[in-house]
């Protein structure tokens, strides 16, 4: 009998193992299968669907009015693809809404985002979640997801970019418990991450000042834009 429960036991404790537990999608094989479509040739090619979905960040906003949608990192990860895959027809969607939660974005994400049949949804929405809450944003992240995943789509999630009002090396702040939902999320359905969070606390603690990568208090500059985009270039590489 003692035996019996000691082997009960290690199995539980196996199951709990780090080893075990899933992890994000890997940037070498995650997009294989679009890579390949990236390379062949007309007539054999067709259009890939690249969909932004999200708040102020990935809509372009930086200095708020301005709009710089060249800048923002959909449009440089399509210049960089552009110049990775020129065989390539790529379409960048932006259905992004300056000042929108995860719980609206998730409203429309069916009539916005599944309507232009995407290859890829990315989506970026913790900046604006804080007032939303976590397990709120929890349950429209986690719908938008197995929508996506339903229509067959590539899912890449990003945790958000900074607000300057918060301390970037605090662990204990309300965006870093979004930010880490958001890499549970990758974790628990296996799909794509950019870790834009830990990306912009790498520059600071490196000794850069976050002030470099911002247009204002929590809007990346262009600088800023280029550390996400080229993160989300590791996925296409």
């Amino acid at each position: 009998m003692k035996s019996i429960l000691t082997a009960v036991f290690i199995a539980v404790l196996l199951s709990w193992c780090p080893s075990n537990q899933q992890d994000a999608a890997a940037f070498e094989d995650y997009l294989s299968d679009i890579k390949i479509e990236f390379k062949k040739e007309w007539p054999s090619n067709k259009t890939i669907n690249l969909v932004f979905h999200g708040h102020s960040v990935p809509a372009g906003y930086f200095k708020t009015p301005i709009v710089n949608t060249m800048d923002a990192y959909p449009m440089q990860v399509l210049a960089q693809l552009k110049t990775n895959y020129p065989l390539a027809v790529i379409n960048v969607i932006n259905t992004s809404i300056g000042g929108e939660n995860s719980e609206h974005g998730q409203k429309r994400f069916r009539k916005d985002v599944l309507s232009h049949h995407p290859d890829i949804v990315f989506i970026d929405y913790a900046l604006n979640d804080r007032g939303l809450g976590l397990s709120k944003s929890k349950k429209a992240w986690s719908a938008m997801i197995r929508a996506a995943l339903s229509k067959h789509c590539k899912v890449i999630l990003l945790t958000p970019s900074p607000d300057q009002r918060d301390d970037i090396l605090d662990v204990h702040t309300e965006l870093q418990q979004h930010a880490d939902q958001i890499v549970a999320l990758a974790k628990e359905f296996n799909v794509g991450l950019i870790d834009s969070y830990s990306i912009f606390k790498q520059q600071v603690e490196s000794g850069q000042a976050l002030p470099l990568f911002m247009s204002q208090v929590n809007h990346p500059n262009k600088k800023g834009h280029q550390l996400i985009a080229n993160e989300i270039m590791k996925y296409f590489n």
